[in-house]
């Protein structure tokens, strides 16, 4: 637990008057300021506030503990004035999660690169299948594929993640070329067990036709598919797609390269898989580091229009 945090957190609904009060003016969700108040009763060993639907108010060892919580709170600002520096140049520890297969193939040539700009910061990274809670996990920035953000948490934008439908050619030659996206309910589909696991969506996509003209596509679709391996990590389905064993939905930061390369075969080309934003996330603006600030820039200059 972030016990800093929790009495700041404390402070504010006492003088805010409210859980919500509190969550509006440090930026947090407010199931986020009620975890903190019970993190720091269960700390404390004592029962802090008394909330009813109508009122808030402090209970005795509320009364006794709200003092020194601001007291350590002057102590922290005071210890931190006492170490800042003339400039804002990032130093310290930055802990980052996203998932395996953007961590390898994109995330890590990007932390080294940020690494030779700032030296004085060394960064944590965890490579994570699973979504991380941010604050329980002391993380400072999680990079997430999405398009259904947590309301709790603040996300910056940082690009685009497309995918790409592909196939080995040994796969192919064995059972054919699907032409409609329809079709691909007659084949072997790979799935992710966390993203389009039993229905895989598209986007019309625009075409140049004779003449210069644009086409688009039909509308947007949908298929049910499904298939003899699932999995939680796209490096692993890549291996078994790589293998001929079926058919991937695959992000393009992956597999583009072997595309262009021969190993794989782009499917339906008219047809776009369903885009994710791309997101780096973190759990509140209010005294934002320098290293968090600086990465955040740093990695928004570097996606911005890339092709994945």
């Amino acid at each position: 637990m972030d016990r800093l945090m929790a009495m700041q957190v404390f402070v504010a609904v006492v003088d805010g008057g409210s859980l919500s009060a509190a969550a509006g003016q440090l930026d947090l969700s407010r199931p986020v300021v009620s975890r903190y108040v019970a993190e720091l009763e269960d700390w404390v060993g004592a029962r802090l506030l008394h909330r009813t639907t109508r009122r808030l108010s402090l209970t005795p060892a509320g009364n006794e503990i709200l003092p020194r919580c601001r007291q350590m709170l002057e102590f922290s600002d005071d210890m931190r004035h006492a170490l800042d520096t003339p400039d804002e140049t990032p130093r310290g520890l930055l802990r980052i999660t996203a998932s395996t297969s953007f961590a390898q193939t994109q995330l890590i040539q990007a932390v080294v690169d940020y690494g030779r700009r700032y030296p004085g910061v060394a960064v944590d990274l965890l490579a994570l299948d699973r979504t991380v809670n941010l604050v329980e996990e002391r993380i400072d920035l999680a990079i997430r594929m999405t398009n259904r953000l947590e309301p709790n948490l603040i996300a910056r934008p940082l690009g685009v993640c497309r995918s790409i439908i592909c196939a080995a050619p040994d796969y192919l030659a064995h059972h054919g070329t699907p032409r409609k996206v329809e079709e691909l309910a007659l084949h072997n589909c790979l799935t992710h067990s966390y993203v389009g696991r039993s229905l895989w969506q598209f986007d019309p996509k625009k075409t140049t036709g004779k003449g210069g003209k644009t086409r688009t596509a039909p509308q947007t679709q949908s298929v049910a598919v499904g298939g003899s391996i699932s999995a939680n990590e796209v490096t692993v389905l890549l291996q078994a797609v790589l293998a001929g064993v079926g058919i991937g939905h695959m992000p393009a930061y992956a597999v583009a390269p072997l595309v262009a390369g021969g190993r794989l075969v782009q499917l339906l080309p008219d047809f776009e898989p369903l885009q994710l934003g791309m997101y780096g996330v973190y759990a509140s603006r209010k005294h934002m580091p320098a290293t968090l600030r600086t990465m955040l820039d740093f990695l928004a200059q570097r996606f911005a229009g890339q092709p994945f």
